[in-house]
This record gives C-alpha cells, structure tokens and sequence, in this order.
C-alpha cells in the first residue's frame, strides 16, 4: 500500500534505518562497556585481595602500643607494653585511641592509593 503523499513515507522509512542502526551502534557500545566493567571489576576484587593480605604495623605511645591492620582495614592484632599499663589511665586511653586512629588512616591510605590506580583518580564511594 502506498501512501497518499510520498516523501512523508520515505521520511519515515529512513528514520526506522536510523533508529536501527544506532539502536545496533549502542547495543556494540553496552557490549563493549561491560566488558570494561567487567574487567574493571576483576581488577578491583584482585586489589582488594591483595590489601586483605597486605598487614601494616602501627606503633603509638613511644612503641608502648602496637597495632596489626590489613590494607582493607580489618584490625588484625594489638599489643600493650604491660609497663605502659601502670601509667594514668587517662594517659594510656589516649595513647590506644590515637594509635587506633592512626591505623586507620595508614589502611585508608594505602587502599585509596590502590583503588585511584584501577579507577584513574576517580572517587567510588563505598569502596572503605
């Protein structure tokens, strides 16, 4: 069937040829963006397989404190100078804390540095 006025229907087959090939254009892109993505994210649990593993040692309060955390900030271990007990307890609070603190700052650090490398710089929230 041919409609009244042609150049309308000419126009609106080469529209459907458009939309079809950018349609099969963007089906090619989504491929291939999930490959990078997938990619990306074998990365990604590898790092984080390797920061599991990787423990950093923290000492604080003069070495009288000692603290083990992986690289994901998982605190693995912490030890106390049992002479560094017999001090104020205000004092030796402190000192834990600040030694707690630290530790999680280095852990952060060193996941972030490791992450910026697989994700270009680029902020990914939730990542620690």
């Amino acid at each position: 069937m041919v409609p009244h006025f042609p150049f309308i229907y000419s126009g609106i087959r080469k529209l459907a040829c458009i939309e079809i090939y950018t349609y099969e254009y963007t089906m090619v892109g989504v491929g291939k963006l999930l490959k990078q993505a997938q990619k990306m994210q074998q990365k990604m649990e590898d790092a984080q397989a390797s920061l599991s593993e990787e423990i950093l040692e923290v000492s604080g309060g003069g070495g009288a404190v000692s603290i083990k955390i992986s690289g994901m900030g998982e605190f693995k271990d912490l030890k106390l100078d049992p002479e560094f007990l017999k001090e104020d307890p205000e004092f030796v609070s402190e000192a834990i804390l600040q030694a707690i603190v630290d530790a999680s700052e280095q852990a952060k650090k060193k996941n972030d540095e490791a992450m910026s490398g697989l994700t270009g710089g680029m902020q990914m929230p939730g990542l620690f």
